[in-house]
């Protein structure tokens, strides 16, 4: 079960009560403090120790509280005016949605202060006098809550430094005008306690998460998993259960199963009168739309994808499977700037420009397509699938396995999105192999299996059972049976897979070669070894990396019968070529390296085989990791050797 943490209990019980020693004379707060506020601790010591920081100097940028709408910054603006309210003369509020609420506020403040200008006809002169009252006056906090539009809030931000200004946005390019302090989601436990003082499932707001069960502490993980840690999704969850009432199960269950519906739902809250999640995002999703439709599809995109480190470099290489709005991306990846620039505005994305990444809370995600139609979001799930598959690095390239790993969370995702939309296309089989052979080749082949086994099914019902791509799924899928030890299962899909390649490339073609080798390797068949080998060396010539394949496996074959003068030039030729034609630290050309190493420990020539074995062991560490299990076995391999040196010696 979760542990329990320290948010509210660390703080002294005095920060929590509802009044204080000292009361500032003015106050237009016009919340009151949230009993369940929970954690933020970070984002409030930061704002007051950036505030302290006007005793000594200037505070020529004032801070904003910014982040995606329903994170909380209202929540923490009003929790820091309760804790901090000792500290002040006056604490003001405005509302800054618009020009209109922005002067709205500024005329109450203005009779707030008795100011001489409060009842002038022109409301721009009552501005005026609150912006000089302001400049002129020290101890106030200003707080502007929902201050999107920066170029607006500007000309209503006072001169001098005598007091603290604080805004709350979801705008995050405010330059030099406002320093930034991001609200993120909650964490796990953060989450849990307040879902579960929000649902009265603790009683008192002060209670400490170890008066929950652990079945109620598990339940809650959950719904604060599918909210993905976001403030107001939980509250809403809180409100629906304390007021149905109901249970965190029956809560959870309901939203698996009425997710859209339950967005919308929102509690008796006659305080803050939120909107729900739903309603509070769509309204901004069509802010987006009108100020730049590059910018929604962009969003409509990034809802298929996983919600984190989506790569840059993938939209651009994607870009033309996107409609007509992102064709001129691909020849100027800079366009994208502009796009970001407007989802960034009202918080949709965060970028990490050092990885050039993009992120996006998986409930905007969840909203964005349940406001689609079916067809509209079969739609964008077939462009998802298509730019992926564009984009996705050429797997047998090693030096590209750092591009193919950042792709793989999305690869992965548009693998449920061909299933769920049964997208029967070429490119959604040639996404699952290519994410297919990157997982085999990491070992992962629980995983790589059902992608393998889904495009198979694709190519059989859309080029048919006899096309060359279908044999080359069946070969695929054998492939990974044989590694798992299913030999019965890949004799049969590698026979398939050869007489289709026979019949229909016919029996010289490097690709028919190939499935020789692979049903040579399942008999130990020195025909289909030697066989596969010609037709290599002449098609593909003397020095291909298949050539070598084929060279390797027919010298593994000698050894085993005890054939060593027909095994040992086989394998340095091998070794030869890939050092030539892949490069000395591919993981093939490491792998030649061990066989050779092999070789000579079966020979008693030990000394020849350490330097192999340690070469090797270097090259696939560096490639694989140390747990993969080519790692392992070089390993093992290498560590009996010095082993059988050390008896040797004795």
């Amino acid at each position: 079960a979760p542990e329990d943490i320290g948010t509210l209990v660390n703080m002294p019980l005095s920060s929590r009560t509802q009044t204080s020693p000292s009361t500032p004379i003015i106050w237009n707060v016009p919340y009151r403090r949230n009993p369940f506020f929970t954690g933020r601790e970070d984002v409030l010591q930061q704002l007051h120790e950036y505030f302290a920081q006007a005793t000594t100097a200037a505070l020529t940028q004032p801070p904003a509280i910014t982040g995606l709408g329903g994170i909380g910054k209202t929540q923490v603006a009003v929790e820091y005016a309760y804790r901090y309210k000792e500290a002040y003369h006056s604490v003001l509020w405005v509302n800054a949605t618009s020009r209109e609420t922005l002067i709205e506020g500024f005329v109450t403040i203005a009779r707030l202060l008795s100011l001489p200008a409060k009842d002038e006809q022109d409301q721009s002169i009552i501005v005026v006098a609150v912006q000089q009252w302001l400049a002129t006056h020290s101890n106030w906090l200003l707080i502007l809550d929902n201050a999107d539009d920066s170029q607006l809030v500007t000309e209503f931000l006072p001169t001098g430094n005598t007091g603290h200004l604080l805004l709350t946005t979801r705008e995050q390019a405010w330059g030099v005008i406002a320093r930034n302090f991001i609200v993120k989601k909650m964490d796990e436990t953060e989450g849990i306690l307040f879902l579960l003082r929000r649902a009265n499932v603790l009683k008192s707001p002060l209670a400490p998460l170890s008066e929950a069960s652990s079945a109620e502490q598990t339940t809650a993980a959950a719904i604060v998993k599918e909210m993905d840690g976001l403030p107001l999704a939980l509250d809403q969850a809180g409100a629906y259960i304390e007021e149905t009432p109901s249970t965190l199960d029956a809560y959870l269950k309901a939203y698996q199963r009425r997710q859209t519906e339950l967005l919308h739902e929102r509690g008796k809250d006659q305080q803050y009168q939120h909107k729900s999640v739903a309603t509070t995002w769509s309204l901004n999703f069509e802010q987006v739309e009108q100020l730049n439709p590059t910018a929604a599809d962009l969003l409509r995109f990034l809802a298929f994808l996983a919600p984190d480190a989506i790569p840059e470099e993938m939209i651009v290489a994607g870009a033309s499977e996107l409609g007509p709005q992102f064709q001129a991306l691909v020849t100027d990846e800079t366009l994208l700037d502009q796009p970001i620039k407007v989802l960034s505005r009202f918080s949709f994305v965060q970028r990490d420009t050092d990885k050039h990444l993009l992120f996006i809370h998986r409930l905007v995600q969840a909203v964005l397509r349940a406001n689609m139609t079916r067809e509209t979001q079969r739609k964008w799930a077939e462009r998802t699938v298509r730019a992926v598959n564009l984009a996705y690095p050429d797997v047998s390239n090693v030096n590209l396995w750092a591009q193919c790993e950042r792709v793989l969370p999305h690869a992965l995702t548009c693998a449920k999105l061909i299933e769920d939309y049964t997208l029967a296309l070429p490119e959604a089989a040639r996404l699952l192999k290519q994410t297919g052979y990157y997982l085999i080749d990491h070992a992962q082949y629980e995983q790589a299996k059902p992608l393998y086994e889904r495009a198979l099914a694709i190519r059989g019902q859309v080029l048919g059972p006899n096309h060359p791509d279908t044999a080359q799924s069946l070969n695929n899928l054998a492939f990974l049976y044989y590694y798992q030890g299913d030999y019965e299962q890949a004799k049969l899909l590698y026979e398939r897979a050869l007489a289709i390649r026979e019949q229909v490339l016919g029996p010289n073609h490097p690709t028919t070669a190939s499935s020789l080798n692979n049903l040579a390797l399942l008999y130990n068949s020195q025909g289909d070894y030697e066989r596969a080998l010609v037709i290599r060396e002449q098609v593909l010539g003397l020095n291909h990396p298949d050539t070598a394949s084929s060279l390797n496996n027919l010298a593994h074959l000698y050894e085993s019968q005890g054939d060593y003068e027909q095994a040992k030039p086989l394998y340095e030729r091998a070794l030869a070529i890939r050092e030539q034609v892949l490069g000395p630290n591919h993981p093939n050309t490491a792998s030649s390296l061990n066989n050779l190493a092999a070789f000579y420990k079966s020979q008693g020539d030990y000394e020849q085989a350490k330097p192999l074995y340690e070469h090797a062991l270097a090259i696939i560490e560096k490639t694989f990791g140390s747990n993969h299990p080519n790692t392992k076995i070089v390993r093992e391999n290498l560590a009996t050797l010095l082993v059988d040196m050390k008896k040797t010696k004795k």
